[in-house]
């Protein structure tokens, strides 16, 4: 099973035993049924359901069934416990995917459920994201990204500790990434190596958010304390390749026994002191260390503003590898053709006389050769010269016949085009469904580009994901007060490559709100970027203008996401 490892599928490791093989009749529980230690001097509370768990029968699944008629069962990478994990492979949308199973009559059937339904509805790229969740046929599955591409922390650790600049980043995007998670209700409650993977442009991505507790029916009385301990796990686990733990786990060597737990910088040399420190206050130590008292950290987002607080590391320079020194040849060095010694005895080689620049055209034919070519450059300059200036007075003529360009025929000199018109009022377009934001499509018309009325995240299509009740769209009407003649459009987009056009509703029209009410066209259906501006050929009159998305910018691969910052109308 080579992509075991880089697959977004937990796999079975409590405590930090050897991955289970998967074997198609065979279930092994891995401590669900019992008492399981999150992290030391922890609250954690795991429900005991082994009675139930236990008698649960293995799925009668293999390599090849079809789930929805969708999701084709490629290989089992875990069975126990009554759930099992596979990868694969979406026939739909033609890619790699990851899938629990579980069956519907399972204890803990229910929550899993629940809780994979809550991952999805967080929509962070910073987490493996949970593409479907669904009951059918006497299954629960959940359906979320595989990542091929990324590497498990486990085997990243495996070749050694981090650099000080690769394990301030883990832990500040796990940090900021947990908080995240935690102020929308989230915890994970099985943060370890195994469960952070980092990809090859060397950003974490943490699997399992909510999923894999209640799969093994982990619940704790503090979340927040225990997934802050386990973020200073793995920052300890960075710093000095161990395990801060007296039992060895996930291919770490634990602690010595007896001694507590030890700061990293005394475990390792060279280890970073604020990193060090940093440690030490998310783990449970009261955050005291050998040189300060600071307070400890016991949620991630205080984690992620001691983070943020400490000096930045910067990444180690690239080393520089200098180019061989140039080296003579004998002909260089002046050696080439001299007669050896007769007498015998070697006699040091001199150094070889610089050799002279070749001397200038001095003769008679240099001399006119000169004269001849500064003749010529002269001569087609002024030609040149020459040309250009006529071409100039031609077209001066041909414009202005009789009087300029920048008079009318009065003499007085023209108006400049167009003032800002004062936007009465800003509502968001959605015909066929409820609004993303209507509160903050204001942000949109404030006079503030630093604000904007940004769209929701949308999967796999960049029409606004194919939904039926998104089909035509949206944007923001805005309205003038009463009908004006519109000359031209400012518009900032939250982001660059939307398309997007510009319509405008019949000056009579009263509060328009379908797509078949703005009938005149400002703009051309286009991608934009950044910044669209546009001075229409004649004025428009109306009230009402329509500024209409029709598909977003990837946010990143898969997920689409758009919006407008500001808006501005002249005539």
């Amino acid at each position: 099973m080579a992509e075991r490892s880089t697959a977004a599928v937990d796999v079975a490791d409590s405590g930090g035993e050897e991955p289970l093989t998967a074997e198609a009749g065979k279930a092994t529980a891995d401590g669900a049924g019992t008492k399981q230690k999150v992290g030391k001097g922890t609250e954690a509370a795991v429900t005991d359901d082994t009675g139930t768990a236990a008698e649960a029968n293995p799925l009668e699944l293999h390599s090849g069934h079809k789930l929805a008629r969708r999701y084709r069962l490629e290989e089992c990478v875990t069975r126990l416990d009554g759930f099992s994990s596979w990868r694969a492979v979406d026939e739909k949308l033609r890619r790699a995917v990851g899938v629990h199973v579980v069956p519907a009559d399972h204890p803990r059937a229910r929550s899993v459920l629940a809780a994979a339904r809550s991952a999805a509805l967080l929509g962070d790229p910073r987490f493996v994201q949970v593409l479907d969740a669904v009951e059918e046929n006497d299954l629960v599955y959940v359906v979320h990204e595989w990542l091929p591409d990324a590497t498990e922390l486990t085997a990243v650790l495996a070749a050694g500790p981090l650099e000080p600049h690769d394990a301030y980043q883990l832990v500040s995007q796990v940090s900021q990434a947990m908080a995240a998670a935690h102020r929308e209700g989230l915890a994970h409650l099985r943060l370890n190596p195994g469960s952070v993977l980092r990809t090859e442009s060397g950003q974490y991505r943490i699997r399992g958010l909510a999923v894999m507790a209640a799969l093994r029916g982990i619940s704790v009385d503090h979340p927040q304390r225990t997934d802050t301990e386990a973020i200073g796990a793995l920052l300890y686990a960075a710093l000095t390749q161990r395990w801060p733990y007296e039992a060895d786990a996930y291919g770490l060597s634990g602690l010595p026994k007896g001694v507590g737990l030890i700061a990293p910088d005394q475990v390792r040399a060279g280890v970073h002191r604020g990193l060090s420190e940093l440690a030490m206050r998310a783990l449970v130590n009261d955050g005291a260390t050998a040189s300060r008292q600071d307070q400890p950290c016991t949620t991630p987002e205080e984690l992620a503003k001691a983070v943020a607080a400490m000096p930045r590391i910067r990444p180690p320079e690239p080393a520089f590898t200098p180019s061989p020194a140039y080296q003579r040849t004998t002909y260089q060095q002046g050696m080439y053709g001299q007669q050896p010694n007769r007498g015998g005895t070697a006699h040091p080689a001199r150094p070889a006389a610089p050799m002279p620049p070749p001397p200038p055209l001095q003769s008679r034919t240099g001399k006119v050769l000169k004269w001849t070519v500064s003749a010529l450059l002269i001569a087609a300059l002024g030609l040149g010269s020459w040309q250009l200036a006529d071409t100039l007075l031609k077209e001066e003529n041909k414009s202005s016949p009789g009087k300029s360009t920048g008079e009318k025929d009065d003499g007085k000199s023209l108006k400049p085009a167009g003032k800002p018109l004062s936007i009465e009022g800003a509502t968001e377009f959605s015909p066929l469904d409820a609004p993303f934001a209507p509160d903050k499509v204001d942000s949109a018309v404030d006079g503030d580009t630093g604000t904007a009325w940004v769209t929701k995240l949308f999967y796999n299509y960049p029409n606004f994901g194919n939904l039926p009740g998104r089909k035509q769209g949206s944007g923001i009407i805005v309205d003038l007060g009463s009908a004006k003649s519109v000359s031209s459009l400012d518009i900032d987009f939250y982001s660059a490559g939307q398309k997007v056009e510009v319509l405008a509703a019949d000056p009579s029209a009263s509060d328009p709100t379908s797509l078949s009410a703005f009938s005149k066209r400002l703009t051309d259906l286009k991608s934009v970027g950044k910044k669209l501006s546009t001075v229409l050929d004649k004025p428009v009159r109306t009230r009402y203008v329509l500024v209409h998305i029709t598909e977003l910018p990837a946010s990143t691969p898969d997920r689409y996401r758009g919006g407008i910052s500001e808006i501005k109308v002249k005539g």
